[in-house]
């Protein structure tokens, strides 16, 4: 019987740090896992993902689904005939490098609703993971691509957040509408950035273990001045080191 696919997905609100975190777990299992098939998909269209990761973004998922789309109209009628056209285009599309597989949601060019995106990702991770041993999705930030089901089944669903109070909110609501939603394994809240981790409450986590407490990290700051990667971060950074205590304590590493 094949391996099911660790699929780990993060999510939490814009600007605590999750972008970063996602890039530095598959840092984490390129180093810990060299022979296995990583693949980061970095499903908010702001792309920073490629950018925490030192990866170039060729075409994007939305570049081959709208090319597809034009190319088979009136040949294929069938949405699975279409995947299956798609597939082959988004192999040629992955940016390989520094042992792990790169595949940007990329942004649509209409204005509005990204609704049919969101459709065709979830179809997609549902088509790629069945490839890959480890697969890493940095979501949108808020609960949008929670609630349309993008990440309909993964095995570790990480919930990132500041020491805010909001921050923690947000948490609260996107593992209320997941646990309808989404089918995981596990379930874990990472605080990032927290300056004052004495003052946090962990009796108050609206049920999620929280896997580790990650301080501010001037490293990392100075990384993300000179456009580096998260590849160039010293092992014994706050990032580093908070994100594989997460993994361990998650039961990953």
């Amino acid at each position: 019987m094949e391996k099911e696919a660790t699929v780990i997905a993060l999510t939490g609100k814009g600007g605590v740090g999750k972008t970063t975190i996602s890039a530095t777990i598959v840092r984490l299992l390129t180093e810990a896992y060299p022979d296995a098939k990583i693949l980061a998909i970095d499903a908010d269209p702001a792309i920073g993902l490629s950018i925490a990761l030192g990866a170039e973004v060729k075409e994007t998922l939305d570049d081959i689904r709208q090319r597809v789309a034009d190319d088979v109209t009136g040949k294929l009628q069938d949405t699975q005939d279409i995947l299956a056209e798609a597939k082959f285009r988004i192999f040629e599309a992955i940016e390989e490098q520094h042992g792990f597989a790169f595949l940007a949601i990329g942004r649509p060019e209409s204005a509005g609703c990204y609704c049919a995106i969101n459709t065709y990702l979830r179809e997609v991770i549902g088509m790629l993971v069945k490839d890959f041993d480890y697969v890493v999705i940095d979501g949108e930030a808020g609960i949008e691509q929670i609630n349309r089901r993008v990440m309909d089944k993964v095995t570790h669903l990480l919930c990132v957040s500041d020491q805010s109070r909001r921050g923690l909110q947000i948490i609260g609501t996107i593992k209320n509408v997941a646990d309808g939603l989404v089918m995981y394994d596990k379930a874990g809240l990472i605080l990032n950035r927290a300056a004052y981790p004495e003052k946090i409450d962990f009796t108050d986590m609206d049920g999620i273990p929280v896997v580790a407490v990650i301080g501010p990290d001037e490293t990392l700051a100075e990384n993300d001045i000179e456009g580096e990667s998260v590849f160039e971060l010293p092992e014994d950074c706050n990032v580093m080191k908070g994100t594989r205590t997460a993994l361990e304590n998650i039961g990953i590493l």
